[in-house]
C-alpha cells in the first residue's frame, strides 16, 4: 500500500514552484551528467535508465523524463537499501540489482546513495541504469533459463563506497563477473557522478531555503501530485471493465513441443471517483521461463498507463504522490506477481508493456476520448557478443528495436518510435558499426503495419544485421508474435512481430520469439517489429487520409482495398 500523507509544514506558493522545478530539474541534470560520462553506447546514446530524487523514507519526489516502466518499481529499489542498511553517512553509496528486493531484472543495475546537509539526511539520490551485460551463459544476460540463479550476477543491497572510497572487494566481484568489466566500470562511475550532481543540487537548496523547510516541500510536493491525480481521475467517467490477452510464451520449450506455449493474464479495472482499482485475478501461474514479473514491474505498466489516460498533456509530476490513489492487486505466484526463484529478465519490459496496454484494452469500454490503442507491445531486443575481429576483445551489444506507436482518439499512430513503457532513443547506425562488428543492412519503416481504422496505428519497423568477422552469440527477446497488437473501438490489428536468421547460403530459419541462438559469419538477422493497432472503424477514414498513406508508402494499394474499400 502507499505511504500515507504525513503533515507538512505550509509553504508560499512561489517558493513550492521554485522548488517543485528546481527538484524535477536536479533529476534532469543526472540524466545528462550520465549521458556525458557513461562508456556503452546503451547509456550513452540510447537513454535506457532513469534518475530520481526520493525523501528520507524512500518516496520518489521527482523523475527526470525518463522511463516511464521504472515509475512504480524505483521507489521500491530506494527503500530495499532503507531497509537493509538502518545508518547512512555522508560519501555512502549501495548497489543492487535483485527484481525481489525492489530490483526490476538483474541488468538494470541501482546506485543510491544518501544525500546529507550538516548530518540531516534530506534523502536519497538513484540511477537505474541497465547494464548490457551481467554475466550468465549469454552474452547480454538474456537467455531463456529457468531459475533466477541462471540470470547473472545478483547482487542484494550493498554498501559500494564509504566516505566516498570505493569498496575494492564488492568491485572485484562484480568486474569478475561481466563480459566487458572496462565498460562496466566505465558506466558504474558515471552512475556515481549522477547522484554525486543530484546530492549537491539538494545541499545548495538546503542552504537557501533551510533543511526543515527542504523536507517539508517535498512532502507537499508528494501531496501536490496525489491531489492532481485525483482530480484527473475524477474527470475521468466512471466504469467497470475487463480484458484478457495472452503472452506469446517464456522462451522454453518443453519436452514434446516444437515451440513455447502462450500463457494468459487476466485483468479487471474499476474506476470510481478520485480512484482506480486494478485486479489480475485470474492470472496464469508463473512460469518456467523469464516472462514472470515481480508485482512493482507488473505495477509500473499500470501506473505508465494510467497517468497517460488521466494526465495526456503531462501537467502532473511523475512521483510516489501520484500512485495513492491507484491500487494493484495480483495473485502471489502468478505471471504477475512472482516469487523466488523465477527467472524475470524478460518481464520487466515484456511484462510492463503488457500491463499498460491491457489497462487501454480495459479503458476504452467506459473512457474512449482517453485511450489508445496497442503499441508495438514489445521492447523488442536482440543481444550480439562475442570477440571482435577487429581488436580481439570481447564485446556485448544490447539494442531495443523502435515499432509503431498505437493510434490515439484523434490522431494517427507514429512509425518507429519508442512507445508506452519505453523512451528510449534509437542508436545511430555509425555508432553501432563502429562499436561492434557487425553492419546494418536495411532500417526501414514496414508499409501495411499500421493497424487500419478511423487512425491508422502506426508502422513498424525492419532491421537487418550482417554478422561481419567472427560468430557472434545472440539473443531475442519480443512479443507480439503470435498475439498481433490489438486495435480499439473497431480500430484493426497492427502486423505481428517476425525474427530470422539467414545464413550466407540465403537459406533462412524463423526464429522463437524469445531465447539464445549462434549467427555465424556473414549470416543476416532479419527482425520485423510489431506495427500498432488502429483506432475506431476504418470505414470512417477520411479519404485524404488514405492517399497520404499511398503517396508516402505506408499502406499499400492492396490493403487500401481491402482495409478502407478503395
Amino acid at each position: 500500500m502507499p505511504d500515507a500523507p504525513r503533515p507538512v509544514l505550509s509553504t508560499d506558493p512561489a517558493t513550492f514552484e521554485v522548488v517543485k522545478n528546481a527538484l524535477l530539474s536536479a533529476a534532469e541534470e543526472m540524466k545528462i551528467v550520465l549521458a556525458k560520462t557513461a562508456y556503452s553506447p546503451l547509456l550513452k546514446v540510447a537513454g535506457d535508465y532513469s534518475c530520481g530524487i526520493f525523501d528520507d523514507r524512500g518516496q520518489m519526489v521527482a523523475q527526470g523524463p525518463d522511463l516511464p516502466i521504472h515509475l512504480g518499481s524505483m521507489p521500491d529499489a530506494v527503500k530495499a537499501v532503507i531497509a537493509a542498511h538502518t545508518r547512512f553517512q555522508p560519501g555512502d553509496v549501495f548497489i543492487h540489482n535483485d527484481p525481489y528486493f525492489g530490483g526490476s531484472h538483474l541488468p538494470d543495475i541501482n546506485v543510491i546513495a544518501p544525500a546529507f546537509h550538516e548530518r540531516t539526511l534530506l534523502g536519497f539520490t538513484c540511477v537505474r541504469a541497465h547494464w548490457p551485460d551481467v554475466g550468465s551463459a549469454t552474452p547480454g544476460s538474456y537467455g531463456a533459463v529457468t531459475e533466477i540463479y541462471g540470470e547473472g550476477l545478483r547482487l542484494p543491497p550493498v554498501r559500494l563506497c564509504t566516505d566516498g572510497e570505493m569498496n575494492p572487494d564488492v568491485e572485484a566481484i562484480i568486474f569478475a563477473n561481466v563480459r566487458t568489466p572496462d565498460e562496466r566500470r566505465g558506466d558504474l562511475r558515471a552512475q556515481i557522478a549522477a547522484n554525486r550532481r543530484a546530492e549537491q543540487r539538494l545541499q545548495a537548496l538546503a542552504r537557501k531555503y533551510g533543511a526543515e523547510a527542504l523536507l517539508a516541500i517535498m512532502q507537499e510536493v508528494l501531496d501536490y501530485s496525489e491531489t492532481m491525480m485525483r482530480k484527473a481521475l475524477a474527470a475521468l467517467p466512471d466504469g467497470e471493465s475487463s480484458f484478457e490477452d495472452f503472452c506469446d510464451g517464456d522462451g522454453v520449450v518443453e519436452a514434446g513441443d516444437t515451440e513455447d506455449r502462450p500463457f494468459t493474464i487476466r485483468m479487471r479495472v474499476d474506476k470510481k471517483g478520485d480512484t482506480l482499482k486494478v485486479d489480475f485475478t485470474g492470472t496464469d501461474p508463473q512460469v518456467p521461463g523469464p516472462m514472470n514479473a515481480p508485482l512493482s514491474v507488473s505495477k509500473s505498466g499500470v501506473l505508465c498507463a494510467v497517468k497517460m489516460i488521466a494526465d495526456p498533456h503531462s501537467l502532473i509530476p511523475p512521483n510516489s504522490g501520484c500512485w495513492r490513489a491507484i491500487e494493484v492487486t495480483a495473485p502471489e505466484g502468478s505471471v504477475v506477481n512472482a516469487t523466488l526463484p523465477s527467472p524475470v529478465v524478460y518481464a520487466n519490459h515484456e511484462m510492463s508493456h503488457r500491463t499498460a496496454e491491457m489497462v487501454f484494452g480495459a479503458m476504452a469500454s467506459f473512457a474512449p476520448d482517453n485511450v489508445m490503442a496497442c503499441s508495438q507491445g514489445t521492447s523488442a531486443v536482440l543481444t550480439l557478443g562475442g570477440v571482435d575481429y577487429r581488436t580481439g576483445e570481447r564485446y556485448v551489444s544490447y539494442e531495443t528495436i523502435k515499432g509503431g506507436f498505437g493510434a490515439r482518439p484523434n490522431k494517427d499512430g507514429i512509425n518507429c518510435v519508442a512507445s508506452t513503457i519505453s523512451n528510449t532513443m534509437n542508436t545511430p547506425i555509425e555508432v553501432l558499426e563502429m562499436s561492434f562488428p557487425v553492419r546494418v543492412e536495411r532500417y526501414e519503416v514496414l508499409p501495411d503495419s499500421g493497424g487500419a481504422g478511423r487512425f491508422r496505428g502506426g508502422c513498424g519497423s525492419r532491421r537487418v544485421w550482417r554478422v561481419l568477422g567472427n560468430e557472434t552469440r545472440a539473443a531475442v527477446c519480443c512479443e507480439r508474435t503470435k498475439s498481433p497488437p490489438f486495435g480499439v473501438l473497431g480500430g484493426k490489428a497492427g502486423a505481428p512481430a517476425r525474427i530470422s536468421l539467414v545464413d550466407p547460403d540465403g537459406r533462412e530459419t524463423v526464429l522463437n520469439s524469445k531465447g539464445g541462438f549462434t549467427a555465424g559469419p556473414g549470416s543476416l538477422i532479419v527482425f520485423d517489429v510489431p506495427g500498432s493497432g488502429g483506432y475506431g472503424p476504418p470505414s470512417e477514414r477520411d479519404r485524404k487520409a488514405i492517399e497520404a498513406d499511398l503517396r508516402d508508402g505506408y499502406v499499400t494499394p492492396e490493403a487500401a482495398r481491402r482495409d478502407y474499400g478503395l
